[in-house]
This record gives structure tokens, sequence and C-alpha cells, in this order.
């Protein structure tokens, strides 16, 4: 089992949480288009879960990849999410729900969604992991894993309880590596020691490793402007970083466009780990972005579900980073004339702490609002 998950010599999966949208709803055009794009260059691993897009992106899987592909030629990870159950009975109704949502009569990966201090003993005391074992003993899960956003202490006791899972879901991208917060290193590690595949999320860090400082920037596009006869963008050697990590066996992207999807297609189709070269780039890199203070919003969403105020955090946050990166009079027109325009203010926070209840990289969100207003509420 595990040798034939780490050999996967195809690493690079669709992740359906950032979808091309218009109107509201999902572009299935463009989608199509990215899917086939992807199809056709060899790659068969997507990723969607529940509460993505609103539960569009499950929709969008059925009507994009079920109903147009044979369910042999590709595969499916969904999840359980914490929102969606209270109780051991709501599982499978919930499990039952996302199958017909999807269009398909088994997941091949189900995992147990964004596991940490939060939400671990709400899954033991519903008993989530058992009931997964159960479906996966009537066909209907192939594989069960777990998602995870937490220290590696906290990685290390699930897995100790739970040796049964197969596969392991972590945050790692080349900023975050060491960052002791995120700790993507030391999460390696532990699935390491517990012999556990490892598929990457948020290797591009909600795109903040593709718009880069400009100083940054500049860095990464020395290293292209070499003798190399292959060029990558800053997306491609994020993607490629996470690859080339032992243990990891797919990295997901969320892309929105075609050209994205393009890109990920010429960066991973011929996957080539990262030289010497590279990694120094990449390690200059790191030290800039830790040099600007920015915010590690990675623009998930969680935590604009619920907020009272119908705050749009991760815009908020957006501006506040692109103040600190260029302190220039843009930022203060998002904040003011889009992302303000119909929702609130960060002044309008009242506190409630949903959104750090939510939030997968553990930000002190109403301390940090409290900073955004400070900028752009003078």
């Amino acid at each position: 089992m595990e040798q034939d998950f780490v050999t996967n010599s195809k690493k690079f999966g669709f992740g359906c949480m950032r979808l091309p949208m218009k109107d509201g709803n999902i572009d299935f055009e463009e989608c199509n288009r990215m899917v086939d794009a992807f199809m056709e260059a060899g790659f068969t691993y997507f990723d969607t879960a529940k509460g993505y897009l609103g539960g569009l992106s499950e929709v969008a899987v059925r009507e994009c990849v079920v109903k147009r592909y044979p369910r042999e030629s590709f595969t499916l990870t969904d999840k359980l999410t914490m929102n969606f159950f209270n109780r051991e009975s709501d599982i499978r109704k919930v499990f039952e729900e996302q199958l017909e949502t999807c269009g398909v009569s088994y997941f091949d990966y189900y995992l147990m969604h964004a596991q940490g201090k939060v939400n671990y003993e709400k899954y033991k005391k519903c008993r989530a992991y058992e009931v997964a074992q159960e479906l996966k003993a009537e066909g209907k899960i192939k594989h069960v894993g777990l998602s995870f956003h937490d220290n590696a202490e906290y990685l290390d006791r699930i897995l100790t309880e739970h040796p049964e899972v197969e596969l392991v879901q972590i945050q790692l991208n080349y900023v975050d590596y060491d960052d002791p917060g995120v700790q993507s290193r030391k999460c390696l590690e532990v699935c390491e020691k517990h012999h556990k595949p490892v598929v990457v999320m948020e290797p591009v860090k909600g795109g903040s490793l593709v718009n880069l400082p400009a100083e940054a920037d500049h860095i990464l596009k020395d290293l292209n402007s070499g003798n190399a006869a292959i060029k990558y963008s800053n997306a491609g050697l994020a993607i490629r970083f996470a690859a080339s990590c032992k243990q990891v066996f797919m990295v997901l992207s969320g892309m929105s466009s075609l050209e994205q999807m393009q890109d990920n297609i010429g960066t991973m189709k011929d996957f080539e780990p990262l030289n010497a070269a590279e990694y120094a780039a990449i390690e200059k890199v790191c030290e800039i972005f830790k040099a600007q203070n920015l915010i590690p919003c990675t623009a998930c969403r969680y935590c604009v579900d619920g907020c009272p105020k119908q705050l749009l955090i991760p815009d908020l946050f957006a501006d506040m980073n692109a103040k600190k990166q260029h302190h220039d009079w843009n930022s203060d027109y998002y904040y003011n004339q889009v992302h303000t325009q119909g929702h609130g203010k960060a002044s309008d926070c009242i506190k409630c702490g949903k959104c750090e209840k939510s939030c997968p990289q553990h930000l002190e969100i109403r301390t940090l609002l409290e900073q955004v207003a400070g900028v752009f509420e003078k």
C-alpha cells in the first residue's frame, strides 16, 4: 500500500476549492476546459469537500468530471467536515449526500477534515473514524485519511491513536516549511515516522507565492534567466518544492483558470526535483517574506461563512498585505470601494471569535482586524 502511494509518478492533483466563477456560480465551460487539459496530460486526482465554494465544488466535480469521464479513469477525494454533523448518526447521512451530489458510488479517498485540537475530540466522540472504516468495509471508500491543521505533536497523537489512517494531507510550502506555527517540516517528519504518504495542500500559499514582493520576484526571475532549458513560473517553483519533499505522493493546486492549469501541467508533466540553485534562491525569498511581516492568510475563506457582520476577512487581510508591500493608494481604494461595499469594515468586528475557531492557520483574526482598521480607517 505505502509503496503504491509514494512511488506515484503523477504527483499533481486538481484541488477544487478555487474553481473559476461567473455571476456567483461555477464557470462550467472554463472548468470543463481545465478538466480536459488535466486529464489529457495524464493526471487523474481530484480533491473536493462539501463546504468548498458554498457546496458548489462537489457539483462541479459531478458536472465537469463524473458525467464526462468513466469512473475508473479518475481518482476522487472528499472529506467529512465538522460543520455538517453533530452526532454519529449524522455522518452516514452526510456521506450518502456527498456521494449523491458528486454522482458516484464510492470515493477513492475520504478524509477526516481539518483535524486538530479544535475539532478532533468531536470526531472521536461521534466515532467518525470508526464509521469511515465501516463505509470502507462496505466498498464505499477505498482509503481513509485525514487532513490536518495543527502542530506536529498533535498530529503524532492522532496517528498514534489511529494507525489505520492511510494518508495525511498537510499544508506545505517553502514559506511555511520551518514556520513555528504551521510546522510543515515537523508534520512531514511525523508522517514519515508513522509511514504515512502525504498529500500537500496550499503549495503556493493561497497565491501568495505567485505574486511575490518585488525583491523576491527579481530573485526568481534571475534564476530563470540562466541557461536552464526549462523556465518555471513562481507557482511552478513552489509546486516543485512541495513535490520534491520526501514522503509526498501528491501536490494539490487550487486553480481558477485554464492558464493556471496549463502552467501547472507544464511544471509537473515531466516532474524534476529542485536543484541546488533553486533551493538557494527559495531560501532568499523566504528571508524577504519574513522581513515583510505579512499576514499569513491563505484565503481559504472558512472564516467568512457565519461572520455576523459579513466581513470579507481574507480580502481585508489582502488589502493590508498589499499596503505593506506596495505602500500605494490602490489598497486603500480596494478596502473602501470594493471589499467593504455591502460588507462590514474591520472596525465592525464584534469579536465573537467564530472566525478564529474555523481558521486553519490559527490566526488571531480579531487582533489583526484591529490592526487593519488602524491602517485603513484613520
